[in-house]
C-alpha cells in the first residue's frame, strides 16, 4: 500500500492554488464562513452519495444498533487514488467505559488516527511530525455536530473537511444537554490559525438524527434492531 503521506504530497501539490484562494477568501470574509445549507452538493469534488456513505459508517462504527450515547466518528482520507475514499480509522464515545470525560467519538478517532500513523508495523509508519501533517489532507465525519470541545480538537489538528449529522440546537430540542456553542462559532473564532477546513453540517440526517431523538423521549421509535425493554431505554433485540 502507498504511504499516506506520499498521496498526501501529491494531493497538496495540485490543491495548493485552490488552497490559497479559499485561505484569501477566508481571511476576507474574517468569520463569515457558513455551513454548506445544501448537503446534496458536490463540495470539494465529493458527490452527496460518498458523503452518505462516510456518514453511516460512522453510525456503523458505534459498534452496536442503539448505545445511548451514539456519537460515532470516521476519518477518511479522500486525496489518495481511491475514488470512494479510504478509511484511516474510526472512533466512538467511550466516556463510559474508559471513564475518561474527554473521550468523545471524535476525541477517540483521532486518538486511534495518531496511533494508526505513527504505528511502525502499521500501513503508514509516519513520524509524529508527518502524522500532524498527515490531518490536513483528511476529512472527519461524525453522526453529530461537535461539542465545543471537539470542535475545537478539530480545528487544532488542521482537518481538511469536518462534516457531521445531527445538529447540536436538535440536540438540545430532544432533551441532550449541551454547551450550546455551535461548531460554526468555533471555527469563526480561529481564523489564526494556519489550516483552511471546510465545514459540512447537516449531512445524512434522517438517518443519524434517530439514533439521538430516543432517549428523553419515551414516545419516539428505537433505531432499527433495538426495542424498548419494559418502557424504558432502547437495548439491541
Amino acid at each position: 500500500m502507498m504511504k499516506l503521506l506520499s498521496l498526501l504530497h501529491v494531493a497538496l501539490l495540485s490543491s495548493f492554488h485552490g488552497a490559497v484562494l479559499s485561505h484569501e477568501h477566508h481571511l476576507h470574509s474574517r468569520g463569515e464562513q457558513a455551513l454548506i445549507g445544501d448537503p446534496t452538493l458536490a463540495i470539494n469534488g465529493i458527490p452527496f452519495s460518498t458523503r452518505a456513505y462516510w456518514m453511516r459508517q460512522a453510525n456503523i462504527a458505534l459498534g452496536q444498533p442503539c448505545p445511548f450515547a451514539a456519537f460515532g466518528t470516521v476519518i477518511v482520507n479522500h486525496t489518495g487514488t481511491s475514488e470512494l475514499g479510504e478509511l484511516v480509522c474510526s472512533g466512538a464515545n467511550n466516556r463510559t467505559l474508559t471513564g475518561n470525560p474527554t473521550l468523545h467519538g471524535e476525541m477517540s478517532a483521532i486518538a486511534n488516527c495518531t496511533a494508526i500513523l505513527t504505528d511502525p508495523s502499521g500501513p503508514y509508519n509516519l513520524s509524529g511530525s508527518d502524522a500532524l501533517a498527515a490531518f490536513s489532507s483528511l476529512t472527519l465525519y461524525t453522526n453529530a455536530e461537535s461539542c465545543p470541545m471537539c470542535a475545537s480538537a478539530i480545528r487544532w489538528a488542521g482537518f481538511r473537511e469536518y462534516v457531521y449529522g445531527t445538529t447540536i440546537d436538535a440536540l438540545v430540542r430532544r432533551g441532550w444537554g449541551q454547551i450550546r456553542v455551535s461548531s460554526q462559532e468555533i471555527f469563526r473564532q480561529s481564523y489564526d490559525l494556519p489550516d483552511v477546513a471546510r465545514l459540512l453540517g447537516g449531512v445524512l440526517t434522517n438517518e443519524t438524527d434517530p439514533y439521538f431523538f430516543w432517549q428523553y423521549d419515551p414516545e419516539y421509535p428505537c433505531p432499527a434492531g433495538c426495542s424498548r425493554v419494559n418502557g424504558g431505554d432502547c437495548k439491541a433485540d
